[in-house]
């Protein structure tokens, strides 16, 4: 038995960020339990930027979770020198993706799943879909001038020498791409036939997104340096969770672990991030 009590209530529990390059996150890491046989984890990305951690955290977690669902975070898009870490853009996903289907870990790559455990049934929609600049810093209406004002103040992130979105010409193109092929397959998943009988089989299954940006900009606007929100997600999704049957959005990457509700939704961000950030907290993760 992988958890506490066979008998306890299945649960869906999520994490983000973790991080593992920091000895302190990788010992959370390899601290995480389910409670019960049939918990699953969602992980919201940023597990490592090197792909053989991203494997032994999530093998790790394989084996002790009933299902574990991986969304993609932009650390572990970055690609450096060395090894297999050179790959990159779409030919690094596409790895990545290939080595979680040899561990049973699901990705936005396959059919989502639905959970039937506590507060289910939900449909679990791991999602992959970047950001495009959109989140303009104020006082900038394009990403040339929000891209300006990052560089004017030095807060730029790392994407812009790590991210290589190839064979897409930008990071932007990309995230369109994505963005325009999950609305698809969530309009394909949440629809209901005209000819559907009048009965609760026939009402779509509420979803559980999983993404590592937010779906709006609100949760951004805590930020201590408004112009990183620009590598934070995209306009294009400000609707989906109205639009959508959502029960829930998690995310990460912002590095503030905290419950909001937009429209009435429940967004829950998951992330650990770096022991500075999580070490000055009053309670451990």
């Amino acid at each position: 038995m992988n958890g506490e009590n066979e008998n306890a209530p299945a649960r869906l529990l999520a994490v983000s960020d973790l991080h593992v390059s920091y000895p302190e996150n990788r010992a959370i890491a390899e601290a995480l339990r389910p409670r019960g046989d049939g918990d699953w984890l969602l992980v919201a990305g940023d597990v490592s930027e090197r792909i053989d951690d991203i494997v032994a955290v999530l093998r790790l977690l394989a084996g002790r979770f009933a299902q574990v669902v991986w969304a993609p975070g932009n650390h572990e898009l970055w690609s450096s020198p060395s090894g297999e870490d050179r790959l990159r853009g779409v030919a690094r996903y596409e790895r990545l993706v290939e080595l979680c289907r040899e561990l049973g870990v699901l990705t936005p790559e396959d059919p989502y799943p639905v959970w039937h455990g506590a507060g289910g049934p939900v449909r679990i929609a791991p999602l992959f879909l970047l950001y495009d600049y959109s989140f303009h810093p104020p006082g900038t209406h394009t990403k040339e001038a929000g891209l300006a004002y990052a560089y004017r103040t030095g807060v730029v992130c790392n994407d812009e020498f790590r991210l290589h979105p190839d064979p897409y010409p930008s990071r932007d193109a990309w995230c369109r791409e994505r963005v325009a092929l999950t609305l698809r397959r969530l309009e394909e998943c949440t629809s209901v036939p005209d000819d559907a009988p009048s009965s609760p089989s026939a009402t779509p299954v509420p979803l559980v997104l999983v993404n590592h940006y937010p779906l709006v900009r609100d949760p951004t606007r805590v930020l201590r340096y408004p112009e990183f929100a620009q590598w934070c997600g995209t306009t294009a999704t400000a609707d989906w969770h109205t639009r959508f049957p959502v029960a829930a959005m998690v995310y990460g990457h912002l590095h503030i672990p905290r419950t909001t509700w937009h429209d009435g939704v429940r967004f829950e961000e998951v992330s650990l991030g770096s022991p500075r950030g999580w070490g000055a907290r009053p309670a451990p993760p």
